[in-house]
């Protein structure tokens, strides 16, 4: 199992000390945080997509290109990147690009985001967020997997004999992730494809969570991409940590107290009962999140939120340190000691291994702009239509 952290880039308040970062200081901070869990040894590093204040990582390519050249073996994700207000040509590209820039050590998430305005800032309703997430994403694929597009559809103009550059790394589009809290459409999306699929449940009890993995793991195997518990599973966590628990509770206490995205709702002691939220000592997180397989079925990645609700840099980076040392390797023990079957994905596949895989089934895309001989063979006719979607299927799991 991949084990990492991910940001949402919110400039908060230090409510210890008053301080508030500018902007510049919080994304100087998110390199600093991302470097430093490479060197800790942590797998993932992903970050936002935001276009609004509190939140600062509007370009997650430009944050994860730089990371690319600073760090050596984690994988640079996104925790969200916005498939319904972003233009899927433009997306092909930036992912495309870098993916050649990190030599394919990065992966995407898909998402809807959780900011409603976003969608008329860049022109877009969000009464169809769902209908952009399905059709832009269709259109994300054709790009990268056939050399020249041919496409008509609802939201952009069309395009006509159109070839987007730079190609995929070795003809092989980025891993694809599809989050979501609440839609089981995405979930079905996921499946659809045969994408993994993260659930960020840092605000939801365990008992959603688990129906959630539940509905994309079936419609994975209904798909024909394997057993249901052969599906690419994540979950979102956030954890604050110290050798002793009440030392942990005291400390974290003023931030959860006041920080926007919960202050003054629940108690935190409600909140850490009804949501993964831990806070406490490492043994306490290993106990807890190595449970989690014996909800959702074995998953290959787990993430964990750590730099949000105004704690100080210094803070976040000892909590990298606590995580990598005393967390880590044990959860990882514990949590591959329940891997079902060999045949079970120990780990989301890499870039390398995809590349394997599309040699052996001899689907493997052109890595240049010319060479139309070359073309994606490997994708199904209905794949580029997304009305082959079945949206409504979560209903029969009260979705």
């Amino acid at each position: 199992m991949q084990f990492g952290i991910f940001s949402v880039s919110d400039v908060t308040t230090d409510p210890t000390t008053g301080h508030t970062p500018d902007d510049t200081e919080r994304v100087r901070s998110m390199l600093t945080i991302a470097k430093h869990a490479d060197e800790a040894g942590l797998d993932v590093f992903a970050t936002g997509e935001h276009h609004n204040p509190p939140f600062v990582a509007s370009s997650p390519t430009t944050m994860l290109g730089y990371l690319a050249g600073v760090t050596k073996n984690i994988t640079l994700s996104t925790a969200t990147t916005l498939i319904t207000t972003n233009d899927p040509v433009r997306l092909a590209e930036e992912y495309a690009m870098l993916q050649v820039v990190t030599d394919g050590r990065m992966d995407l998430m898909m998402g809807r985001g959780n900011t409603g305005p976003v969608y008329p800032w860049f022109g877009q309703d969000i009464r169809q967020g769902v209908p952009l997430a399905i059709e832009n994403y269709a259109l994300l694929r054709r790009l990268w997997t056939e050399d020249v597009v041919d496409w008509k559809g609802k939201f952009r103009t069309p395009l006509q004999g159109f070839t987007s550059t730079p190609r995929p790394l070795d003809g092989v589009p980025p891993f694809v992730w599809h989050g979501s809290i609440r839609t089981p459409e995405i979930a079905e999306q996921a499946a659809y494809y045969g994408d993994g699929f993260l659930h960020n449940s840092i605000f939801w009890p365990m008992s959603h969570t688990k129906q959630m993995i539940a509905f994309y793991r079936q419609r994975f195997e209904h798909y024909g991409h394997g057993r249901a518990d052969q599906a690419i599973v994540g979950l979102g966590g956030q954890v604050f940590v110290r050798k002793n628990s009440q030392d942990a509770v005291n400390e974290f206490r003023p931030f959860f107290d006041v920080a926007p995205v919960y202050g003054h709702g629940p108690s935190m002691e409600d909140f850490t009962r009804e949501t993964p939220l831990t806070v406490g000592s490492p043994q306490q997180v290993i106990d807890r999140y190595g449970a989690f397989v014996e909800e959702v079925g074995y998953y290959q990645r787990q993430m964990f939120l750590i730099d949000h609700a105004g704690l100080p840099l210094k803070t976040v980076l000892e909590q990298i340190d606590i995580l990598a040392q005393d967390v880590v390797p044990e959860l990882r023990r514990i949590v591959e000691a329940k891997r079902p079957a060999d045949d079970v994905p120990l780990n989301p596949p890499t870039h390398a291994e995809r590349v394997a895989a599309a040699k052996a089934a001899g689907e493997l895309g052109a890595a240049h702009v010319g060479g139309t001989e070359d073309r994606w063979t490997g994708l199904r006719a209905e794949e580029s239509d997304p009305q082959h979607l079945e949206p409504t299927a979560g209903r029969a799991f009260g979705l």
